[in-house]
């Protein structure tokens, strides 16, 4: 039948009731899209169980075979079938227990799903009987044939031929080791969100991943640097934050520790792995010039929050969730993780509390050392900052308020606390900076360091005296859709205050009178109409800070140290303990490092000492 003949079709058809098994197949389409669908399900309920130890069998990829078996509560003989029917469930009962889920299913979708499109079988037992219990299911709903099994107290799922009836589905999966791969990284996931749960991982009868299961907080280093690398946790700030209800923690990766995929991204609510624009926006924002060009940022973070303030109902695959304060979440991110990575200086130990008591995060004690030290790596000593804030406009003040109280003799300097960046030795080339502290060798980039000097404090010094504003000389009108000049207008005080002036003049038009000084001779309707998106999008932007930062960037590179002009002993010295004074130091405005440490271990194995 060609398209035509298609279109004129007659569309008059009788409406009929589905039989349960293609509703199911229907329902699967939407939550399983691949083994690693199966197994996310499966390893949910085992959490929703109470296990303590959860193991996942696969064979080719999860098509011919995939079996998790628990240590949780398990079923009731009684309830076997009614777990494999759709819409049955023991984790909610009413509608206030929809707004309020703290477990992780609550559909009843996901077993009656995989049933569907695969050969299922269910074994259980409960802590009360003497033995346990299994039925297998064809997605059908009917005619279960419950049978005694042995089995140990919990549960095991075996799903068989994965879409055996669904051919079609069948051929969109990829190669064996593609699709587990994907179930290594579920499991990983996953493992992240449960430290009290141990797991362990099989492919084709070959042990790939095991945990141990620690509710304990020292058990949880050891597990992420098993999942994340050896140098995660050497390299990346502890956040502890609390406000208003919410509270945020785990660790995020310092900015010279970026990867330029974003596959060491981890963000849970409530325990729950999620992937929101909404967070990826704030955490994207907090490193927003930190970052070298189109690198990641690497993080472990939990958010804890009222189930009644998130929605996790969102998505068929329970991976998206929307928040009901969804402004506040994102500033209270944003906040959390933008102190952090700012309160990190020389001088301070890789683990930060970010507290809102407090102007800048306090230190906690350094975590342990791994057995295998980078050669090159950010330096993290206990000692404090020796400037509480940096004041002077130009490296000749530095030199003049510095060079009286340094220590010239060796043995004065050895009887003092040495600095985090220590004290300068040489002036290399006319570019690095050479200095011994505590630890060994410090190499200092003489122009990013002074270029982000004199960045941060241009953006204290603006923040401070407000966003001034430049009236245009011919005023631009900008038509607008209804909904954007709407917008327009309901944040007008908002947009004043970022420098941006306007009037709505009718339904879909805006005049626009003034923009921020740093910024006339740009493009003002572009400026406008991108502000709006982002307000439009999260309810705030960063649009315009943004571009203001990279002006403020521009010309701090500008008036910072150039290449090539060398350095005398007391300059090199006032710029060590501005560094150690000033927020993000460790990287330059375009996000490269500024300073790197080479210890004495380093120094040993370049020259081969000790073997």
């Amino acid at each position: 039948m060609s398209g035509v003949e298609l279109l004129a079709a007659p569309l008059r058809m009788r409406i009929r009731r589905l039989p349960p098994q293609l509703i199911n197949q229907i329902a699967a389409g939407e939550v399983i899209e691949r083994p690693a669908s199966v197994v996310k399900e499966l390893v949910e309920n085992a959490f929703d169980a109470g296990a303590r130890q959860v193991e996942v069998d696969v064979e080719q990829g999860g098509v011919r075979l995939i079996r998790v078996r628990d240590d949780g509560c398990g079923i009731d003989r009684e309830d076997l079938g009614l777990a494999l029917s759709r819409h049955a469930t023991s984790k909610i009962a009413s509608l206030e227990d929809l707004e309020r889920v703290a477990s992780m299913g609550f559909r009843g979708e996901a077993l009656p799903s995989i049933s569907a499109v695969a050969r299922l079988t269910l074994t259980s037992r409960t802590a009360d009987v003497p033995c346990g219990w299994q039925v297998s299911a064809d997605g059908s709903e009917s005619d279960f044939d419950i049978q005694p099994a042995q089995h140990a107290q919990g549960t095991t799922v075996e799903v068989r031929d994965l879409f055996y009836n669904t051919p079609a589905r069948r051929k969109f999966l990829r190669a064996e080791k593609t699709e587990f791969g994907h179930i290594q990284t579920l499991v990983q996931r996953m493992a992240l969100a449960r430290f009290d749960v141990g797991f362990r991982l099989r492919h084709n009868q070959r042990e790939v991943l095991r945990l141990q299961p620690d509710a304990e907080e020292g058990g949880r280093p050891e597990r992420i640097g098993a999942l994340c690398g050896p140098d995660f946790l050497e390299q990346a700030l502890r956040v502890e934050f609390e406000a208003s209800g919410l509270r945020l923690h785990g660790w995020v990766g310092l900015p010279t520790f970026s990867r330029s995929q974003a596959d060491l991204q981890f963000f849970y609510v409530n325990h729950r792995p999620i992937r929101d624009k909404l967070v990826g926006h704030a955490i994207r924002q907090a490193y927003q010039d930190v970052l070298y060009h189109q690198r990641q940022p690497v993080y472990v973070l939990y958010l804890e929050i009222d189930p009644a303030l998130v929605d996790v109902n969102a998505h068929p695959a329970k991976l998206e969730v929307r928040f009901r304060e969804g402004r506040m979440v994102h500033d209270f991110l944003f906040s959390a993780l933008h102190r952090a990575i700012a309160g990190h200086r020389p001088g301070r130990t890789a683990s930060v509390v970010a507290a809102p008591a407090t102007e800048h995060p306090a230190p906690l004690a350094e975590q342990p050392q791994q057995s295998q030290q980078p050669l090159f790596r950010v330096a993290e000593t206990p000692q404090r900052p020796y400037l509480s804030s940096g004041d002077s406009e130009t490296l000749g003040d530095l030199r003049r308020l510095y060079s009286v109280s340094l220590p010239n003799p060796t043995e004065t300097r050895a009887e003092q606390e040495i600095p985090p960046l220590g004290y300068a030795l040489a002036h290399l080339k006319g570019v690095y900076i050479l200095a011994e502290n505590a630890q060994g060798l410090i190499l200092v980039d003489g122009h990013a360091a002074h270029e982000r000097i004199t960045y941060e404090r241009m953006k204290r010094q603006y923040q401070a005296g407000g966003i001034a504003s430049q009236p245009l000389l011919l005023p631009v009108r900008i038509r607008l859709s209804r909904a954007d000049a709407d917008l327009a207008e309901e944040y007008g005080e908002h947009l004043a205050r970022l420098g941006i002036e306007l009037r709505r003049t009718g339904e879909g038009s805006v005049l626009v009178r003034s923009v921020p000084a740093l910024l006339e001779g740009s493009d003002v309707e572009r400026l406008v109409r991108d502000t709006l998106a982002d307000l439009r999008e999260h309810g705030s932007s960063g649009r315009l800070q943004e571009t203001l930062n990279t002006v403020l960037a521009s010309m701090a590179c500008h008036g910072s140290v150039r290449a090539g002009r060398k350095l005398t002993v007391p300059e090199m010295n006032a710029l060590l303990r501005e560094m150690e004074a000033t927020e993000r130091a460790g990287q330059c405005n375009h996000g490269r490092p500024t300073w790197v440490q080479l210890d004495t271990q380093a120094l040993d194995r370049l020259f081969l000492r000790g073997r």
